[in-house]
């Protein structure tokens, strides 16, 4: 674990996720303490139409109550927020959280570029970014922003994944700092909230 690049100056943590990303999300959530203290932002593609349910899914499984925000939403210190349906989430200056039903990106609404994108605008190099398994490049120049603006990047292992596409496409095209099973990634974060308390 020393390996690891830790900090207290990390602010927010992003994670993105496709096919084969419900079971590694919802394993991490569990194991997440309670008193976590930064928000987490959770980006997964998700069927348009269906509008309840995967919030309770995963709120569940987590220790930690799972939320859709409310656009112009202000972020809170340890909550989890989840990207509703047919809606992307952004992060803006000021602390908030915006909603919108703009063009599709890589096929996608929500799209994990523009959450990742977003994010690494308003936190710089003080947020983490978490790309699971998908079948698509959505999340890859997301990431790539993320790196870019010094903040860490981690994908889920191309060995573990259900689908590597995802993972795969960020690699390509950014230098990622941690290619980590959802074991390691679990460990990681449970390291960072150690390093807090």
């Amino acid at each position: 674990m020393s390996d690891y690049r830790l900090s207290d100056k990390y602010n927010a943590i992003v994670i993105g996720g496709s096919a084969g990303s419900f079971q590694p999300i919802t394993r991490l959530l569990a194991k997440l303490p309670k008193d976590f203290p930064l928000p987490i932002f959770l980006c997964l593609h998700r069927l348009k139409h269906v509008r309840h349910g995967f919030e309770e899914a995963l709120s569940i499984k987590s220790s930690k109550k799972v939320q859709e925000p409310e656009d112009k939403e202000l972020i809170r210190s340890g909550a989890v927020y989840l990207a509703p349906a047919n809606y992307h989430m952004a992060i803006e200056l000021g602390n908030s959280v915006a909603l919108s039903t703009e063009t599709l990106i890589n096929n996608s609404r929500p799209s994990i570029d523009v959450t990742f994108e977003s994010a690494s605008y308003v936190y710089k190099d003080s947020l983490v970014a978490i790309l699971l398994s998908g079948a698509n490049k959505d999340g890859a120049a997301g990431i790539s922003s993320v790196k870019a603006r010094g903040g860490l990047t981690i994908i889920q292992s191309l060995d573990e994944c259900m689908i590597s596409t995802m993972p795969a496409a960020a690699k390509d095209i950014a230098e990622i700092d941690y290619e980590l099973t959802s074991d390691e990634i679990i460990n990681f974060l449970l390291e960072l909230y150690k390093h807090y308390t």
